[in-house]
């Protein structure tokens, strides 16, 4: 930036004409006005500054925590461990954008992301974990599942895409699939996303006027609005049923997405003790006001 202004006043000492210098000075008086930040407001709006501060200040501490994510995957690699982060939520919560943030500095030979698609017949005929369990991490791996085996607990009696036995069926079953996986040596960490329904609300919106992210946009999302309580009431069940001790339900506040990204991530990084973490210089304890437990009688989704 000095260098900047240097340059300037070194250009505007050659001019000789009246009307240049004048033009130059008139130039000198706006250029000025970047070293303060009431000169920046001044030039390109208040809010528009703030956010782009709060920008610079988001992608640092980003940098930062994706830095640490390095360290934990090499040791993940190194102790053959196996980490699977399931990451639910209503649509347009922001799951895809956060494992995008977990992921974008990683090895990607030490790590996949799980999307599975509408089961095939084969598929709906089979013991509902078993695509599932075929994609739980290797020894040396981390798994990140966008929308897991709890389909079957929301998403699908909302829509009629299963029968009341199956969903009964599942809900039994999951907590002891859960426990014999991590008696297995998995660390195993739940997410849900939340968001509130005006926001979802505006983030569909989004989408529709963004050419970039029509393909977002499915026949579901757009019902989601409409059958926000029948979500609610199952996603209640959910945590009543499958929050267990050795299984919690972690709840990310994801109304603002960048702080959402920021404190899941330092969350991953506070449970699980990888060695480099004790030099670490940043704080990688989350936000309580973010991120937490499911406790029985909390508002999730306002």
């Amino acid at each position: 930036m000095e260098s900047l202004f240097a340059d300037f006043e070194f250009i505007a000492s050659k001019l000789t004409d009246a009307e240049s210098k004048a033009r130059a000075a008139n130039f000198r008086a706006k250029l000025g006005l970047l070293k303060s930040d009431a000169g920046l407001k001044k030039i390109v709006g208040k809010a528009r500054l703030n956010k782009a501060l709060r920008m610079v200040e988001y992608n640092k501490e980003l940098e930062k925590l994706q830095g640490e994510l390095i360290k934990m995957q090499n040791w993940v690699a190194e102790t053959k461990q196996r980490v699977a982060i399931l990451f639910e939520g209503r649509d347009a919560a922001g799951k895809g954008g956060a494992i995008k943030r977990f992921t974008e500095a990683l090895n990607p030979r030490k790590y996949r992301v799980v999307a599975l698609p509408k089961p095939t017949e084969v598929e709906a005929g089979q013991f509902y974990f078993q695509r599932y369990m075929a994609q739980l991490p290797n020894p040396g791996e981390i798994v990140f599942f966008d929308r897991s085996w709890y389909n079957r607990a929301v998403v699908e009696p909302v829509f009629g895409f299963c029968t009341k036995d199956q969903y009964e069926r599942f809900m039994h079953e999951a907590p002891e699939i859960e426990q014999s996986l991590i008696n297995d040596g998995i660390i195993l960490i739940k997410f849900w996303f939340s968001v509130s329904k005006d926001t979802q609300q505006e983030r569909f919106t989004s989408r529709e006027h963004n050419p970039l992210k029509q393909w977002k946009l499915s026949p579901v999302d757009k019902q989601a609005q409409k059958k926000w309580d029948e979500f609610t009431f199952y996603k209640e069940q959910m945590f009543s049923r499958t929050h267990t001790r050795f299984s919690p339900w972690i709840i990310v506040n994801s109304n603002d997405k960048a702080v959402a990204r920021l404190e899941s991530i330092r969350y991953v990084l506070s449970v699980i003790d990888y060695d480099a973490k004790a030099k670490t210089k940043i704080s990688l304890s989350p936000d309580p006001a973010v991120v937490g437990r499911y406790h029985r009688f909390e508002k999730i989704d306002d």
